[in-house]
């Protein structure tokens, strides 16, 4: 591994994936090395294309706040129960803390509507505001200010010029924005860098804000400071509506909420799978993707997640878009779509980044979306079925979404597909495709019966039926041992799905053999492989990290099948390898704990929520008093 420190300028190294923090306010993210760089940034939207991009070349734009001369901090943390990140530095003759948040702030279209909001609006919105804090709280601290945008993924260099009084103000223009930076430092150029230096004495403050909408910056430390409190106190006040146990493990589902809550883009109710695009799976290799949009296999999680700890709200928001865009596709129903809602991501490459540490291609757009992967009707009538035991209501616009689905699934489910894993190798009859197709029926037919329409729910039960009668004739082994798909020998992670998704009871033999087999068999140092590429057509020659997605859903059929106290192992294994600020990417390498793939991810922390409740509940019931 590489040691902890980068720059984000040419020549610098990259930093772990593991070591950037997440900001958020539900529209922009951003990523921030150790260094104090901002190395990821996309505006105006977490899809569009990024201004700073040095997370994927060195020459693609960066925006560092810090002492000059120390890229290393003493300490960093998220203040607590919020998405504002602070970090502390320690250089000779003093001390000094940089504090790091998205602004939210109260909803500003009181007169006009938003162009972009399709959900209901909140009491609270995006300020469209990076906002850079600077204290120096112990001797005395020269401090700098670089910042050097490049616009349209590293393709057009700014170029900045002042606005208003003195030298408090700049601005720079390229590909459709206009960036403003502001603060109380006085800012001079170096080409296309803006910069600003200055000595800090105990007691000393600066602020440095970065805005790209109508909306007005803060312009003063005192207002800085007040915008700043108003964020802290949002994203604790929002942590404050969740319903979390008193249990150790409590922290790891408060910045999962967080970190999913951060991924919701507010307008539509989108959560992305991820902020990033191209962090490799594998070190150098090219199993780089963009993961900047929906999936349709992450609803039935999402929702679960976010019902379990107590956040409707959210859970309605990513239902409505869901259904939003199940409405709209009247004929297909992709697996992903833009945040947006938007059907078409085609996906190009970027010849001209480096990529993350020599990783390349790097890839915008997904091509991904016009695969056909069977799992998309269980996943959406899975979503339906969840929210209406929540409501109680089953109404006609989702009922004719619901049937519309399943007859898909029906139409559909004899054929192979791509499976859940989007290989880009030949399409197999995969199990967990059929075990989703399973699921549509299933849950259709419940529907139907709860609709009052017994004809269709018997009509669906009995394709439920078959489809299941299918699955077990042929995705057997020898042992009795779900296989990856029919006629393969190889395992796949995704069958630890059949006992969570209520495809047989966890007491079944071939559940536990199955759930064990995977334990011993598709790990490496007890981490999960999703499948063994030797085993798979999966379209690369390379290998990749273990997922840590199927890593937590073993944790969580492991305690299905009563091994309560490897589950709790596990579970404590995959929660030490979180990152220090409690993120998760896609994978870990089971050997050096290195994060791989896109950061953070979204199906990482879903599972971690279902397994850590899984785990708790367990011990919970443990120790209930036996029956008199």
């Amino acid at each position: 591994m590489r040691p902890m420190v980068a720059g984000g300028r040419a020549g610098d190294p990259f930093a772990p994936i593991a070591d950037f923090g997440f900001l958020s306010d539900c529209e922009t993210t951003a990523l921030v090395a150790p260094s104090g760089n901002i190395e990821w940034m996309c505006l105006p939207r977490m899809d569009s294309p990024s201004v700073f991009g040095s997370l994927l070349d060195r020459d693609a734009g960066y925006f560092r706040v810090g002492p000059a001369g120390v890229e290393v901090p003493a300490a960093r943390r998220y203040i607590p129960g919020t998405m504002v990140l602070e970090t502390t530095w320690w250089v000779h003759g003093g001390w000094l803390v940089v504090t790091d948040a998205l602004l939210m702030g109260p909803w500003h279209h009181e007169t006009e509507r938003s162009h972009t909001h399709r959900r209901a609006p909140t009491d609270y919105d995006a300020d469209h505001v990076l906002l850079r804090m600077v204290r120096c709280v112990n001797g005395q601290v020269q401090v700098r200010l670089d910042c050097m945008p490049v616009f349209d993924y590293g393709r057009a260099p700014a170029q900045w010029e002042h606005t208003g009084l003195g030298y408090h103000e700049a601005v720079a223009r390229g590909n459709g924005l206009s960036l403003r930076l502001t603060s109380d430092m006085n800012i001079g150029f170096e080409g296309s860098l803006a910069t600003a230096r200055t000595l800090l004495k105990q007691g000393d403050a600066r602020f440095v804000a970065l805005s790209w909408s109508e909306h007005e910056p803060p312009h003063s430390y005192e207002e800085a400071q007040e915008r700043l409190v108003w964020t802290v106190h949002h994203w604790q006040h929002w942590l404050d509506r969740g319903k979390f146990p008193d249990h150790p493990w409590r922290s790891h589902l408060q910045r999962s909420a967080l970190t999913l809550k951060g991924l919701t883009f507010a307008p539509s109710g989108a959560v992305a799978a991820a902020a990033t695009t191209s962090l490799p799976e594998t070190p150098g290799g090219d199993r780089n993707w963009d993961y900047r949009y929906t999936w349709i296999r992450d609803s039935t999680m999402a929702l679960w997640a976010f019902y379990t700890l107590g956040y409707d709200w959210e859970a309605n928001d990513f239902f409505y878009f869901i259904t939003d865009v199940a409405e709209a596709a009247e004929g297909k129903l992709q697996i992903m779509y833009g945040l947006d809602g938007r059907e078409e991501l085609p996906e190009t490459t970027l010849d001209h980044l480096s990529g993350y540490d020599n990783a390349r291609p790097v890839r915008i757009g997904n091509e991904a979306y016009m695969q056909a992967q069977h799992d998309v009707w269980g996943a959406i009538i899975g979503s339906i079925y969840l929210f209406v035991r929540k409501r109680d209501r089953l109404d006609d616009r989702l009922w004719k979404i619901v049937v519309k689905q399943v007859e898909d699934a029906l139409a559909n489910w004899r054929l192979p597909d791509c499976g859940m894993w989007e290989v880009r190798g030949e399409p197999q009859h995969f199990t967990s495709s059929k075990v989703f197709c399973w699921v549509a029926a299933d849950r259709g037919a419940r529907l139907a019966r709860i609709r009052g329409d017994h004809a269709m729910a018997e009509r669906w039960q009995k394709a439920a039926d078959e489809i299941h009668a299918d699955v077990l004739a042929n995705a057997l082994d020898e042992r009795g041992v779900f296989v990856a798909h029919y006629g393969a020998t190889s395992l796949d992670a995704s069958a630890l799905l059949i006992p969570l998704l209520g495809f047989l009871p966890a007491d079944d033999k071939r559940v536990r053999e199955t759930v064990l087999a995977i334990a011993d068999e598709l790990t490496e140092d007890d981490l999960v492989l999703r499948y063994r590429p030797s085993e798979t057509d999966d379209g690369f020659d390379s290998d990749e990290g273990t997922f840590t997605i199927c890593s937590f859903w073993l944790v969580s059929a492991l305690v299905m099948i009563g091994e309560l106290d490897r589950a709790k192992a596990l579970c404590e294994k995959l929660l030490s390898y979180a990152s220090p600020l409690q993120l998760y990417a896609e994978e870990i390498d089971p050997h050096t704990g290195r994060h791989l793939g896109n950061f953070p991810q979204a199906f990482t922390h879903l599972a971690l929520i279902n397994a850590v409740m899984q785990v708790i509940r367990a011990e919970e019931y443990e120790r209930q008093p036996p029956l008199a």
